[in-house]
């Protein structure tokens, strides 16, 4: 795999890498915007378990366990974190906010804070997953409250330059566990030494596992469609295929690359499975630009069907900063109603169509994130693209 450009490796090599004064300024802006909007004062926003992107977006803090943040227009954002051991490290990374250990509950803690800030009935926003638990708390104390989830996630969905600087160095984590994994395909391997390889290539670089899905099955008396989630101790045998999901990410800011390998001649079933796959994110990546609808999309995937097969797997989704609409499934295999909302430039999408036999027992991947331009799509991944032999 080639380096990474210095520009992004330098953000690599900082100690705590940060994101610029003046793109956390915009952010800030963006949600004193949507709080006014919402006609709120404050706002409550959370994370839990490395889930709810809106933490780190405002305060570079990846969550671990649990987090909770109060903002207020003028004052320094206050966070709750959990567990106790956290809150140094996050108050080193967190660096324009009051970080403090949220206690036995630290959305009581963020209750006592807003108190402090004078905060009045019906004027507080929430963002993030809050719990029932949390939602009944602060309702009590603050009446009714309300959500700025769905502004967020569109939001969220067109990324700033810098944005897409740490998602290229994501995007490069994950070329490197793909190629890692084309490396380590032998007879012999069981499936989760494939998976020890992928994590090998970016962890010491400093990425981080978000998923390595990886299954493996003879091509001529398949039985899987799709990638395992959880890897067996089954090992390659000549004759097998090698079907792949990788997502590495440096902060929370991840690439997506799904890839099949044949170990030996691909079978014929699979040569036209993986043909019909190419062909369906070729004419996907063609239609897809500023102003090109979902619907264009699904009818470019099409090629799936005339083919005889379709998918089970998503077949186009939003990514970064969460798995993000529009959510798309095919004309076989559809994934609720259709998004009527065109693609903006600047949303970065996976395109992945997981084409599979119709009765699910043979099923290739092929895929990549892409970034949403004027005039078309730009290619973010190195890692090549085919069916490769092994």
């Amino acid at each position: 795999m080639t380096a990474l450009p210095a520009k992004l490796q330098k953000i690599v090599d900082a100690s705590i890498p940060r994101f610029s004064d003046a793109e956390i300024a915009r952010r800030g802006k963006v949600i004193e915007t949507l709080l006014a909007q919402a006609e709120c004062d404050h706002l409550v926003f959370c994370g839990a378990n490395r889930f709810g992107s809106a933490v780190q977006w405002l305060t570079q803090w990846p969550v671990t366990a649990e987090a909770v943040g109060v903002r207020t227009s003028g004052l320094r954002d206050a966070l709750f974190v959990q567990y106790v051991n956290h809150a140094p490290q996050a108050a080193l990374v967190a660096d324009k906010a009051d970080v403090a250990w949220g206690g036995e509950s630290s959305i009581r803690a963020a209750i006592t804070v807003l108190q402090e800030r004078g905060a009045r009935a019906n004027r507080v926003a929430t963002l993030g997953p809050i719990g029932a638990e949390q939602h009944a708390a602060l309702s009590e104390a603050f009446g009714k409250l309300k959500s700025l989830n769905r502004d967020y996630v569109r939001l969220r969905q067109v990324k700033s330059a810098e944005e897409l600087d740490w998602l290229r160095i994501g995007v490069h984590f994950s070329d490197r566990g793909m190629a890692a994994l084309r490396d380590a395909i032998t007879p012999g391997v069981s499936e989760r030494e494939l998976g020890n390889a992928v994590e090998r290539a970016y962890v010491g670089a400093g990425g981080t596992t978000g998923i390595h899905y990886i299954g493996t099955t003879p091509m001529a008396a398949s039985d899987l469609a799709v990638p395992r989630q959880f890897a067996t101790p089954r090992r390659l045998q000549a004759g097998d295929v090698v079907v792949a999901e990788i997502t590495a990410a440096f902060w929370d800011h991840p690439g997506q690359v799904l890839r099949s390998f044949a170990l030996g001649e691909p079978t014929p079933l699979y040569r036209d499975l993986h043909a019909a796959a190419d062909a369906a994110f070729d004419a996907i990546a063609g239609v897809l630009k500023a102003g090109a609808t979902p619907a264009q999309v699904i009818e470019a995937s099409s090629v799936i069907e005339a083919s005889g097969f379709t998918i089970i797997d998503d077949l186009l989704h939003g990514y970064g900063g969460g798995y993000l609409p529009p959510i798309l499934g095919c004309k076989s295999r559809p994934a609720g109603p259709i998004p009527q909302e065109p693609f903006r430039a600047g949303q970065t999408v996976v395109i992945q169509p997981n084409v599979v036999t119709p009765d699910r027992k043979a099923g290739v991947q092929a895929g990549e994130m892409v970034l949403i331009t004027e005039t078309g799509v730009e290619r973010m991944h190195a890692f090549s693209r085919g069916f490769a032999t092994v």
